[in-house]
C-alpha cells in the first residue's frame, strides 16, 4: 500500500495502544506512520527566574507528546510526528489531508456511555475523514 498512516495521541495509555496498533498496521502496509498530538489553543507560560527563563506553550507540550510516542514505538518503518492546532478530531483530519493519508487510526476510548452520546474523537474522525479509518479497541489499556 505504502502512503501514510496517521494516528492521534494525547499521552494516555489508550492513545498509546492506538499508536501501537497504527505502528503494526503501517509496518504491514509498508507505510509511513505520522503521530499527531492536538492542542486547542496556543497558550504560553514562562518558567524560571532572573535571566534563566523558558517559554513553554501548548504547542510545545503537544509536540513533546507526539515526539515521545514516536520515539518509543520502534519498528522498521519511517515515523514522523507533529503538533496540530484545533480540536483533536479536526487536527487529525487536517493532518491526514496534508499528508494525503491512506488510513487514520484512532482509539475507541469514549465510544461507550456518555462519550457516545456527546461524541468522541473516533466518531468525529470516522464521519469526516478523507480516507479509511481504523478504530482500535483500547478499552483494556487503562
Amino acid at each position: 500500500m505504502s502512503g501514510t498512516v496517521v494516528v492521534g495521541v494525547d499521552g494516555s495509555p489508550t492513545a498509546r495502544k492506538a499508536a501501537e496498533t497504527a505502528r503494526d498496521l503501517a509496518t504491514a502496509l509498508g507505510a509511513t506512520l505520522h503521530v499527531v498530538s492536538a492542542f486547542d489553543s496556543d497558550r504560553s507560560d514562562v518558567f524560571g527566574t532572573g535571566s534563566n527563563k523558558w517559554l513553554v506553550s501548548d504547542a510545545d507540550k503537544a509536540e513533546q507528546v507526539a515526539r515521545t510516542v514516536a520515539d518509543t514505538l520502534g519498528g522498521n518503518i519511517n515515523i514522523t510526528y507533529a503538533a496540530a492546532g484545533g480540536r483533536p478530531a479536526d487536527a487529525i483530519i487536517r493532518e491526514a489531508n496534508q499528508k494525503e493519508a491512506r488510513l487514520i487510526v484512532v482509539g475507541n476510548r469514549r465510544m461507550r456511555g456518555i462519550g457516545r452520546v456527546l461524541g468522541s474523537v473516533a466518531n468525529s474522525v470516522a464521519h469526516n475523514a478523507p480516507c479509511d479509518v481504523y478504530i482500535a479497541n483500547t478499552y483494556d489499556a487503562d
